[in-house]
Order: C-alpha cells, then structure tokens, then sequence
C-alpha cells in the first residue's frame, strides 16, 4: 500500500530539501526522495552543491589559500614558517569531512521539521486519484502518492562531445575535487565559475595550469571593467588563460591527456596535460524521472518548463532549481523551493531573479547583483558609473589585499542602483548589502549617507556609491 503525502520532493538539493522544510513548516506531510550515496553507501542529502559543488570547492580553495599565504605572504607579516608542504591526502580528508557534516545537517533538519527522507531514485509512475504515483528505486524500494510533487533533481556536468568523463584524465567538477596528488599539468576546457576555482586550487598547490576558453572575451557575463581586472590579477598569479580559441580532438594514453585546438590567431596548437578538467557548463538532470509516464513537459535542452510561477504542464506538479530555466546557482534554487512551497500553501511569494547574486570565490573574489555596464549601453539607458579601488581602503591594506574595486551603476536621473560589481577581498560577503539595496530599490544616495563602520571592507561599497556623485572622500 503507497503512502501518501501532501507532498513529495524529488531531490535533496538546495532547491528540493529546502521546499521540503518550508512545506512541512506550513504544516504538510511531506516526503523528500534522494539518492545520492557517501563512500559508506549511506544517504548524502545536499546535492551537487554539498557532494561535488559549492561546499567542496570552497573547502579546497580555502586550504589552497592559506599553503599559498604560507608560501609567499606570511613573511610580509614577520612569519617564519621554514619548508611550506601540502598533503593533499589529508586535505581531500577534509574536505570530505566538511561535506558530511553539511550531509548530517540536512538529515538532522528532516528530523526536526518531520520530513519523511526516502533513501533511492524518485520517479513518477502514473498519475492516480488526487495526486501522482511516486516509486523510489534504492536498497529499499517504496510506493509513495503525492498530492503535490515538487521536482528538484538539478544538473550534470556537461561533456564534450565524443569526450566522456572518466574521472581518471577527463574530469568533470566532480574528479576535480577528489585528485589524489597535484598534477604537474593541468588542462582546463572553459573560464567559468568551475573552470576559475578548480584552476586556482591545483595552481596554488603547485600545478601549472592552462585555461582554454572558447569566447573571444574573459568572462562575458561579468561587467567589463571588473573582468579584465580579475584577469590582470589571475595573469600575475600565473594562471594561463587562453581566449577564443576552438578547441579540436582530445587524445588519452598513458602520460595523460593531448588536446588539439586553434588559438585565436587562427593557429592550430597542442597542449599536454597529466588532467583536463572540462568546465564548459551543465545540463539539466531528468535522467530516470519517467517524464513521460505522466506526460511531463521538457523542452530541447531537457529542462522541465515551467511558468514564472515553476509550475509545469501538469497540475501538482512543480519544479525548481537547475532543472528548469534561470542561472544554475543554489541560492536560487533555494527561494524557487520556498516560493513553491508557499504557493502550495495559497500564499503568494515573488522570486525576483534581478536581484540574484553571482560570485566567483577566487582571489581576488568576483561578486556581482543586477546590470552590467555594457548591458545599461545596449539598452540605451541613462546610467552614471561609479567606482573605488581597495587600494584606497584602509582594512584592505591592512589585510595585505588590496586588488580590485567595487562599482556602482545607477540610473542617471532617479539614482536607482541598477547594478553592483566588485572584485576584491571577501567580495562574496560585501554583495550582500547590494541585493538589499537593490530589493529595496535604494538609490546610490541612500547608501552613501548609511554609517559604515571603520575600518571595513564595506567602506568601499560607501566609498564607490559616493563616487556616482563624483564625490568620493577617501580617494
């Protein structure tokens, strides 16, 4: 006999175990379904995010970090540390140990807000009397009816085609976070978010890495003036990034991996390499949902369409997160799973994907929230620009990080901010005051005359929001 729910979530991703705490805070019973396993075989609820994302990467980049400082800046500060070694055994071990710890969190937040955890692959069976039949293939295998079914099942790496990922030499984010040893020579198809943050990682501990990058432009999507002083700073660093370039036949063998491709110029070129990591985006992750079992719409890239509300074709039946249209970002799959689960509940929530942050966790950190500088001009819009260098901030200098600036775009005659930018030192946490102004649509203005307090990074922001009126104090 198949349980039933109010309503069942299929994923445990930041979009899906979200959606299901908020639903079950609204009182429903509800079901959340993942199948993600630790090395044990157990559960591992989170994601791609928390497995072999955001969580892990971010773990490896701190601990590359400070080998670097280590390496090359702890003298500056009078530390004398002798003969700096990485081991990246133990360091991989830690990264494993934070993960866990995010999985067990999850698993504690199902217990407390009484979300019922299946442990297997959700799929849909049929649709049946006020809801939808739900199998969860795993080592115990369920029948589950929901009500409502909200379907949160993210995203897979992108391969090159004829490429596929054997996580040995051709490593998808995934492989790259679990490299046993740093390799000499480290291939990287494509200058994203991924591509930028694993480059930098095996770059600091040791590796000399090569960024190959098909558009003609450094980060395309950031505001220009930001992404080419990134780039200064990643071509000081030693990161090779090479731009426009159409990359050809990918060869393995024993030594590792040959890439072929055609340089900017038009030339064809060779790069040897002991690892590619390949980082030329993801694609939406329906694999075994038996979409069509219920008629579930997706459409050419294998998304599921949804409206602007993450409804889909088919009544009770929703879907967030990096399986539908929007930035694959997990802050944003998170206030999808809120929304909808609020919609369920008769309220009415509004995702506002304007004021969506996007970050880059190098260093210098890239943070960003609105529109760029060359999107305001292909609008024709009015805008005024303003900008301060962390060069002239007084807790960046005495951090020993001064790189990068933050800027600010505001409409040239209401003084609504309509695009913040910043490249720097903890540039992920100070976009945070961006997005809130922006949500409260402040105008430049409103943040100049906000108290900040002294000595702080955020002085930049002040700083940079009283240069749109030309009248900056400290610079």
């Amino acid at each position: 006999m198949a349980q039933t729910f109010d309503v069942v979530v299929i994923g445990a991703g930041p979009g899906g175990y979200i959606a299901a705490i908020r639903a079950a805070q609204l009182g429903f019973k509800v079901a959340c379904i993942d199948e993600w396993k630790n090395a044990a075989g157990g559960p591992a609820p989170g994601g791609t995010c928390t497995n072999v994302g955001c969580i892990p990467s971010k773990a490896l980049l701190q601990s590359s970090e400070y080998f670097e400082h280590a390496q090359h800046h702890f003298a500056d500060h009078g530390i004398s540390t002798g003969a700096v070694k990485i081991d990246v055994a133990k360091m991989i071990a830690r990264k494993d140990a934070v993960v866990k710890q995010n999985n067990d969190g999850i698993l504690y937040l199902f217990k407390k807000n009484k979300v019922t955890f299946f442990h297997g692959r959700g799929s849909f069976v049929r649709a049946v009397e006020g809801g939808y039949e739900i199998a969860v293939a795993g080592d115990k295998p369920e029948a589950l009816v929901g009500k409502q079914v909200i379907v949160a099942t993210g995203s897979n790496a992108r391969a090159l085609p004829g490429v596929p990922f054997d996580e040995e030499k051709i490593l998808s984010n995934d492989g790259a976070l679990r490299l046993g040893a740093v390799p000499k020579r480290l291939a990287i198809i494509g200058s994203g978010v991924i591509g930028l943050e694993m480059g930098s990682v095996w770059r600091r501990l040791g590796a000399d890495v090569t960024i190959l990058e098909g558009m003609p432009t450094f980060l395309a999507a950031v505001d220009e003036q930001i992404a080419k002083e990134a780039k200064k700073a990643f071509d000081k660093q030693g990161l090779k990034i090479e731009l426009g370039v159409k990359v050809g036949e990918v060869k393995t063998g024993k030594k590792g991996v040959t890439i072929a491709y055609t340089n900017a110029k038009g030339e064809a070129a060779t790069l040897e390499a002991d690892k590619l990591i390949v980082s030329i985006g993801r694609v939406p992750n329906t694999n075994g949902l038996n979409a069509e079992a219920v008629g579930l719409k997706l459409d050419e890239r294998g998304a599921i369409v949804v409206d602007d509300e993450c409804r889909t074709n088919l009544p009770g039946v929703w879907a967030v997160g990096d399986v539908v249209r929007g930035p694959m970002l997990a802050h944003k799959a998170e206030e999808e799973g809120v929304a909808v689960a609020e919609r369920i509940a008769g309220q009415h929530p509004h995702v506002n994907f304007n004021t969506i942050p996007w970050v880059i966790y190098t260093s210098p950190e890239i943070a960003w929230v609105g529109q760029t500088e060359q999107q305001l001009k292909a609008a024709g819009r009015a805008y005024k620009a303003g900008t301060f260098p962390f060069m002239a901030n007084g807790r960046a200098r005495a951090l020993g990080d001064t790189t990068g600036m933050v800027k600010i775009l505001a409409d040239a005659a209401t003084d609504e901010i309509l695009g913040v930018h910043i490249v720097g030192p903890m540039a992920s946490e100070l976009i945070a005051e961006a997005v809130v102004a922006m949500e409260f649509r402040a105008s430049a203005e409103d943040i100049a005359r906000v108290c900040h307090a002294h000595p702080s990074l955020s002085e930049a922001t002040k700083e940079a929001a009283l240069a749109v009126d030309k009248r900056t104090l400290n610079f």
